[in-house]
């Protein structure tokens, strides 16, 4: 695949921040018998992943923004364009020496997201995708599954935890769609998620109380691979919704009807 010299940016970037993440994963692995060690260390290289891509990203196009996980918004002079980072997804993951965590950038143009890359070092994974051009997997075509009945179907979610989400709302959610599908998977890291959607992985995803740089570089994926993604309510508005579901046209529109009937519908 011929990639732009902005695609090629990004990819930079991701990859270094995760060959630093990849060296730090194998320290994680390390320091397992200590619970404040491990969080420290994760969060030490997490910080460090967020230098590096702000360092790379900076150099190369010095007036575009940001949104990062740990600095925020970060103002540009270039008042069109905005990178949307997050440099270690699937942090708890990481922090047990589970190897499904990624480095997720996209572009922003004019409120549209452009470029997105999403790169897993510890399986060399790399996802990339821009505005038209389709999305790949190291170089490989992607397309989303072709399967047009739920009951055919495995479906990725993200589980509410302590102290995050609305747990009786999930519960509703989960019942109605493990009802009517043939698995429900939970990854660990929502890039990854809808990276695997992507690639055909899996047929399906939805979640609620996400963050703009958890799922941008990963919508254009799906939708550069075939697919369709709208928040909740049916709409666009994911990055500020902070809710997906993501599937191809008939998987996305059936799982978006699963989600929203209420249990007393069943």
């Amino acid at each position: 695949m011929a990639r732009s010299a902005l695609l090629n940016v990004m990819v930079q970037a991701a990859m270094k921040a995760g060959r630093s993440l990849s060296r730090d994963f194998g320290e994680v692995q390390n320091l397992q018998v200590s619970m404040k060690g491990p969080g420290d260390y994760v969060s030490q290289a997490d910080r460090k992943a967020e230098d590096i891509v702000f360092a790379e990203l900076s150099k190369a196009r010095p007036g575009y923004a940001f949104l990062m996980e740990e600095r925020g918004a970060v103002e540009g002079d270039d008042g069109q364009h905005r990178w949307i980072v997050d440099p270690l997804d699937g942090t708890t993951n990481f922090l047990h020496g589970i190897p499904l965590f990624a480095v997720s950038i996209a572009l922003e143009r004019q409120g549209q997201i452009v470029a997105g890359v999403i790169y897993n070092p510890a399986m060399d994974e790399l996802y990339t995708a821009e505005r038209g051009g389709g999305a790949f997997m190291n170089d490989r075509r992607l397309r989303v599954a072709g399967r047009t009945k739920l009951v055919d179907t495995v479906i990725g979610c993200g589980v509410p935890h302590l102290g995050r989400g609305h747990h009786g709302n999930f519960l509703v959610e989960l019942r109605n769609v493990m009802a009517e599908v043939s698995g429900v998977r939970r990854l660990g890291a929502v890039s990854l998620d809808l990276a695997y959607v992507a690639a055909g992985r899996m047929d399906g995803f939805w979640e609620t109380g996400l963050s703009a740089w958890d799922i941008a570089a990963g919508l254009l994926l799906i939708r550069e691979a075939g697919g369709f993604v709208s928040d909740m309510d049916g709409g666009q508005d994911m990055l500020d919704h902070g809710s997906v579901v993501a599937g191809n046209e008939v998987i996305q529109r059936a799982l978006l009807k699963a989600v929203k009937k209420p249990l007393s519908a069943r």
